[in-house]
């Protein structure tokens, strides 16, 4: 199937009537009551007991790169699905698709007016920070019709890049994938400073040790974002939320630190609040154009079962 005659997956469907919740698989922007709150606050208290032994937190952040590559030793490119939403909620990626609509937010979300320029015919350059096995790098360019588009990404694992590079999508005169650690202070990245129009950041800077702040090397990455963004370059940044489901479900003996949790495979992750990201970016000098909380309802029609998805969404852009 054309891949521009794809469905969205989410963006407008809003649930009014609670009696209907298992009418569909997902509802967007669910609004939390204070009780919900509450109890979600009451079970991060009980599961954020650090358990773990100085060695054990030091294997965890120094064989970092060893877990994520078994990580995708074992799962390959099955785990993750194709990141087909993008398009709703990011339409600068692919401004020249004509299937992706304009994502509806309620009036006391801060976002923007500014639309993407596509008058442009020069070369347009995207690059993922995190690209993973290419689930959202992949999409982009199945979408997208634009034959000035190419696209870069890079990833901690070098498992990672390995399998994206053996997938039959994977055309090196579109796309340039390869290694990086970007919490380091000197990238090494086959582009130049204030080149590139859009970095994109999903899920990934909750896998950063959060002490790394402290150490200034996540400012020191979102710099280096910064350095290499055109001028009037944008980053679009979609992260977990604090409280989130997959938070809640931590049991005892897995919180590293605040908000900040192994898995069950020595993966970690973290989960954001809105103003920790809006002093993460507008400190290095971007513009917040964006900084809402995508509180999603899933839902389990089988099981008649309700999730709830916290997840913090941006766009930061670097000044003229």
């Amino acid at each position: 199937m054309d891949p521009t005659d794809t469905r969205p997956q989410f963006g407008n469907r809003f649930l009014e009537n609670v009696d209907e919740v298992f009418k569909h698989n997902a509802w967007d922007n669910v609004q939390w009551d204070e009780e919900q709150e509450k109890a979600a606050q009451e079970k991060v208290e009980k599961n954020s007991i650090v358990t773990f032994t100085e060695d054990r937190l030091k294997d965890l952040e120094e064989n970092a790169d060893k877990h994520w590559d078994a990580f995708y030793d074992i799962h390959q490119n099955r785990f993750f699905k194709d990141r087909h939403w993008l398009f709703t909620e990011f339409p600068e990626l692919a401004p020249d698709n004509p299937s992706a609509p304009e994502r509806v937010y309620p009036d006391d979300q801060n976002t923007s007016s500014v639309k993407p320029n596509t008058s442009d015919d020069s070369k347009r350059f995207i690059f993922e920070i995190g690209c993973g096995v290419g689930n959202t790098i992949f999409p982009i360019l199945q979408y997208s019709q634009d034959p000035n588009l190419f696209v870069y990404g890079c990833d901690f694992s070098s498992k990672a890049i390995e399998i994206m590079q053996q997938n039959e999508l994977y055309n090196t005169k579109r796309c340039n994938v390869f290694v990086l650690d970007a919490t380091v202070t000197d990238w090494e990245v086959p582009f130049k400073e204030n080149s590139i129009d859009i970095i994109v950041l999903i899920f990934v800077l909750s896998a950063i040790d959060p002490a790394k702040r402290v150490l200034h090397l996540m400012p020191g990455l979102i710099a280096n974002i910064y350095k290499y963004l055109k001028p009037g370059g944008l980053v679009v940044f979609r992260d977990y939320g604090k409280y989130d489901l997959a938070q809640l479900r931590f049991k005892k003996g897995r919180c590293i630190s605040d908000n900040f949790y192994a898995r069950g495979d020595n993966t970690k992750v973290y989960f954001f609040t809105q103003e920790e990201i809006r002093n993460l970016f507008t400190s290095v000098g971007f513009i917040e154009e964006q900084n809402l909380i995508d509180r999603r309802l899933q839902v389990n029609r089988g099981k008649m079962l309700t999730m709830y998805r916290v997840w913090i969404q941006g766009k930061y852009r670097k000044p003229l």
